[in-house]
């Protein structure tokens, strides 16, 4: 186990890097625009970015990355991505080979999982499920400490599959929801609804009016009634889904990450609409913000590869 880790956090728009010099703890180092057509140009970068700030640590000190995209164990190629560079390549493997350097990547949503079971604010819990609602529905599981890495790369990913309702009843009145096309290519999945964009379509589907996420759950806590029919169909079409998620896995502790994250009362009002759907009764508040809302990936990154470095 490296006393050292060199962490990157890898976007479609920029790269942030870190050292983390202690477990559970990470240096920002700054960012720079992701090289996104070119696997030399993304390579250089990752070694300028060593030669700066690793000039006291050793050569094998690992890598470990945190990125978009689902990151294959079986064959570690990155799938998913609006990275082209990273296209048929086993990301992991090549970039080992060129920097001469033990390297480890993961999925951004299963570091942000790692960080929080061992460094935030799921520590010391059995299983964790960590989700994603930001852009899109995501999510993670670390089982006694270890990453979880099901077949592709996929788990924990509760946004995908025909999973939505067509209809929910709000105070006694019927309203129709639609089924939209995915870009998984599966119609109806949380990912369309369930995202802060998806909020934003709930929103104008019943209003006829375009509204922020951000506007919409700042209307909803000011008791607006628009807002609020908005976010009860929301919280309706996020809870169910993941209530099977919960029965399916038994988890100790979820973790919410993303934008929609750092609305508290939001997440305070999921996990309620939570625990009356699940079989076993959780006293306690079983769904809570993450304590890595910003730098998940470069913490769960040096976990990674304080594990598998």
């Amino acid at each position: 186990m490296s006393s050292a880790v060199f962490c990157a956090d890898i976007g479609g728009s920029f790269i942030k890097f870190g050292v983390s010099r202690a477990s559970g703890e990470v240096e920002e180092c700054g960012k720079v625009p992701t090289p996104v057509a070119s696997w030399d140009a993304f390579v250089a970068a990752m070694q300028n970015f060593i030669t700066l700030y690793g000039a006291d640590l050793p050569s094998s000190t690992p890598l470990a990355i945190s990125t978009a995209g689902l990151v294959s164990p079986q064959t570690g190629e990155l799938l998913a991505t609006n990275i082209p560079a990273f296209t048929g390549r086993s990301l992991a493997k090549d970039l080992s080979t060129a920097l001469n350097r033990p390297v480890t990547a993961a999925n951004d949503a299963d570091c942000f999982a790692l960080a929080e079971a061992h460094a935030g604010n799921a520590q010391h819990q059995p299983i964790v499920v960590a989700i994603i609602l930001g852009t899109g529905v995501g999510g993670g599981l670390v089982i006694n400490g270890q990453l979880v890495r099901g077949h592709g790369g996929v788990t924990g990913e509760w946004g995908h599959g025909a999973i939505t309702r067509t209809e929910l009843n709000i105070e006694g009145k019927t309203y129709l929801v639609p089924r939209l096309k995915c870009a998984c290519g599966q119609t109806g999945c949380l990912d369309k609804l369930g995202a802060a964009r998806g909020m934003e379509r709930l929103h104008q589907h019943f209003h006829q009016r375009a509204a922020s996420s951000l506007e919409i759950v700042t209307g909803w806590q000011a008791g607006d009634s628009t807002c609020g029919l908005t976010v009860r169909a929301w919280l309706q079409l996020v809870a169910e889904p993941l209530a099977l998620l919960v029965n399916i896995l038994g988890p100790s502790k979820i973790i919410a990450g993303g934008g929609l994250a750092s609305a508290t009362e939001l997440i305070a009002a999921l996990d309620l609409a939570l625990r009356e759907r699940v079989l076993h009764r959780y006293a306690a508040p079983l769904l809570i913000p993450g304590k890595f809302l910003t730098e998940g990936g470069l913490v769960g990154a040096s976990v990674m590869g304080r594990i598998e470095g």
